[in-house]
């Protein structure tokens, strides 16, 4: 009998062993999301697109990683420790040319282009109290220009030198996250803050809320000064509390990037599922609203993914 129930437990413990043995069963794709800090526009868009490819990519499983954003997204990326990103075209561009300027001492190769999506604007908002009204008005006021080697802080140091301008004009410099420089303004202990984001972004909105803001124009010249891929925008009235009138600033467009590891039917469902369901995007954050499919391979500064290509072709569009 002893005998019987070990032939019996020993045969149980096989078919328990097959029943969760991974090779067994299709494995899971695992699929992680690299936004930027929790009070910008990268990181609710990163969380519905978790919620889009969990919901409709078979077996995948995924993850939203908060990170300072652009430069380190591609960096991320460069290393395999990313499988889709949100990053400035600009930045994008420098990685791929191994823009020592900007940070990147050799060309980051593997990175393949998913989407060009939405553009972010430079919003520079100061406190009313500051007394500055326009950004050579910064000079001798503190401003902080985001996070250290951001694309926000790329942004920020090609804007002072094409406005012949340079940190050293400022009184201070600081090298913060949105949220951690709204909350100086609040303190009274900054003037200003450069932020390179999606319209509507959370932080100045939190900010309008608190205390009388001006934002800063970015003069057109500028754009003409810099050149592709900025573009001279407005940041329309009303975007903010107490925000009046248009205000002239630049854009740049956001990009969706992965690497050549990927598999190209894996960036193809992430291509496509993104824009069959961008109306969970857009219920995300309005900033959205501006992504297009038709848009969506063009200015892309890096190859599109073979898979993302293939989606493009099948929507005649390449």
């Amino acid at each position: 009998m002893i005998g019987m129930k070990a032939k019996l437990l020993a045969a149980g413990a096989v078919a328990l062993g097959l029943s969760f043995n991974p090779a067994a069963a299709k494995a899971q794709e695992f699929i992680n999301i690299l936004t930027g800090g929790t009070s910008g526009v990268y990181y609710p868009l990163g969380v519905a697109l978790s919620k889009i490819y969990g919901d409709t990519i078979e077996n995948a499983r995924t993850q939203v990683q908060s990170t300072k954003a652009s430069v380190e997204n591609v960096n991320l990326l460069q290393q395999g420790r990313g499988e889709i990103a949100f990053a400035l075209g600009d930045t994008v561009k420098a990685a791929w040319e191994g823009d020592e300027e900007a940070g990147f001492s050799e060309q980051l190769g593997k990175l393949r282009g998913i989407a060009a999506i939405y553009p972010n604007y430079v919003q520079v908002v100061a406190s009313q109290e500051s007394g500055i009204e326009t950004f050579e008005d910064l000079a001798g006021k503190s401003l902080s220009v985001g996070a250290p080697a951001s694309g926000t802080e790329l942004n920020a140091r090609r804007i002072f030198d094409a406005m012949g301008m340079s940190y050293d004009d400022l009184s201070r410099a600081e090298y913060l996250p949105f949220d951690e420089s709204v909350e100086l303004i609040k303190n009274r202990q900054l003037d200003a803050t450069l932020q390179s984001a999606g319209l509507g972004v959370a932080s100045i909105k939190d900010l309008a809320l608190s205390v009388p803001i001006t934002m800063v124009a970015v003069p057109e010249s500028v754009a003409e000064t810099l050149g592709a891929p900025f573009i001279a925008a407005d940041i329309p009235a009303g975007t903010y509390d107490g925000q009046d009138e248009d205000i002239p600033t630049l854009a740049i467009t956001n990009i969706l990037v992965t690497h050549e590891e990927v598999s190209d039917e894996m960036a193809y469902e992430m291509t496509k599922q993104l824009f069959e369901n961008l109306d969970e995007m857009v219920a995300a954050h309005s900033a959205a609203n501006d992504i297009s499919l038709e848009n969506a391979p063009n200015g892309v500064p890096v190859p599109l993914h073979p898979g993302a290509e293939r989606y493009y072709k099948e929507q005649g569009l390449l």
